[in-house]
């Protein structure tokens, strides 16, 4: 018999291709609640089909946290343990009965991982800490855009960290999320103070290769008083480098990665984007430096801002075209077999082991 109370709750649009799947998912429930925001494909029939409860609200002005507080709203008093989850996420088997076995009356949250890229197999490839299993009443959902849940209990926050309840996000990548700029714009206007908006905007600009903007944005989130978390300060500033790239002046993309090692020492992905900087500048003896100083970084960060480039084969690639062209082939071997033993089906990869292998034989002959 149970101990608890689960439900599942999210809000859904438009994501007919993985509600089969995620219903699948998340039957370990005692009852799944969503809110519909305007789907105009089979959506809603599909749920209802599958026996979830939906109900449909379209939005004049979609903002995510309303939403969310509105589908957590659904959620029936009676629940001990509320799990929200987007619609194209899968929980690991058997999440259910790992979350009894850990939850207590003190509990309020839990933080697990969140798998978000994964190889051709389908094995996780990286991750992060995610925490939106709570109890109903002593949270809400803030930010109109990359919602947080927001604790409003009276008592210190009780999170208990497992690694045994795992979520796979494994999104539509074709899905139009354009709108996204545009909650943001209106999220800073709103609240120009808020540091986690202005980060977020800054990083929105950079990927539309806004450069100007971008830089502008991720400057003010820097010179903000509530910017005070070091990782996501070293993030903006490895993103205004790559604004600076993009913009070709390169002196100022150098600058901004040192800036961001010296903030956070301990992160490789800062060394990592220095070091590519230097390959691409033709300088390889400092692209040999950077690099070295980033992969002998043995612990990833389990927050959000872990990048997979710094992680899987890339430092060892770009390390062995360094060494290769200071002559030192021997290095240069030893790390296209590294990053080989990471991607064995990268075609240029394979070719570059080969040339190099070929160019060590011929020295040593």
């Amino acid at each position: 018999m149970s101990k608890y109370k689960v439900y599942v709750y999210a809000i859904c649009k438009n994501e007919s291709k993985h509600i089969k799947r995620w219903v699948n998912s998340m039957k370990e429930a005692d009852g799944i609640y969503v809110l519909d925001t305007g789907s105009t494909d089979d959506s809603v029939k599909l749920l209802t089909s599958l026996g979830v409860n939906v109900t449909v609200k379209n939005y004049e002005k979609f903002k995510f946290d309303e939403a969310r507080n509105e589908s957590l709203a659904l959620v029936p008093d009676d629940v001990d343990i509320c799990v929200c989850t987007d619609i194209d996420e899968v929980l690991s088997k058997g999440w259910r009965n790992e979350l009894e076995s850990i939850w207590t009356k003190d509990t309020d949250r839990v933080r697990y991982n969140l798998y978000f890229t994964f190889d051709e197999i389908g094995n996780p490839l990286s991750s992060y800490y995610i925490s939106k299993i709570h109890k109903k009443d002593k949270y809400t959902w803030t930010h109109p855009i990359h919602e947080v849940l927001g604790y409003v209990g009276t008592s210190k926050e009780n999170i208990i960290t497992t690694e045994a309840i795992t979520i796979s996000h494994i999104p539509d990548r074709s899905k139009d999320r354009s709108f996204y700029l545009n909650l943001l714009e209106e999220a800073v206007l709103e609240n120009p103070e808020d540091d986690r908006n202005m980060h977020y905007l800054g990083r929105e600009y950079m990927y539309n290769c806004d450069w100007n903007n971008s830089i502008d944005t991720l400057i003010k989130h820097l010179y903000l008083k509530s910017s005070t978390w070091k990782e996501e300060r070293a993030a903006s500033m490895r993103f205004i480098s790559r604004g600076y790239i993009g913009l070709k002046r390169f002196d100022e993309a150098e600058m901004w990665l040192k800036k961001a090692i010296d903030e956070t020492p301990y992160l490789r992905e800062p060394y990592i984007e220095l070091g590519a900087l230097y390959y691409q500048l033709k300088q390889y003896e400092k692209g040999i430096e950077f690099l070295e100083k980033g992969i002998n970084i043995k612990d990833k960060s389990p927050e959000y801002i872990n990048e997979e480039f710094a992680w899987n084969e890339t430092p060892y690639d770009i390390l062995s075209l360094c060494y290769y062209y200071t002559n030192q082939y021997s290095k240069s071997l030893e790390m296209i077999e590294k990053a080989v033993s990471i991607n064995s089906k990268n075609e240029r990869l394979l070719n570059n082991y080969k040339l190099i292998k070929e160019r060590c034989n011929n020295i040593e002959n």
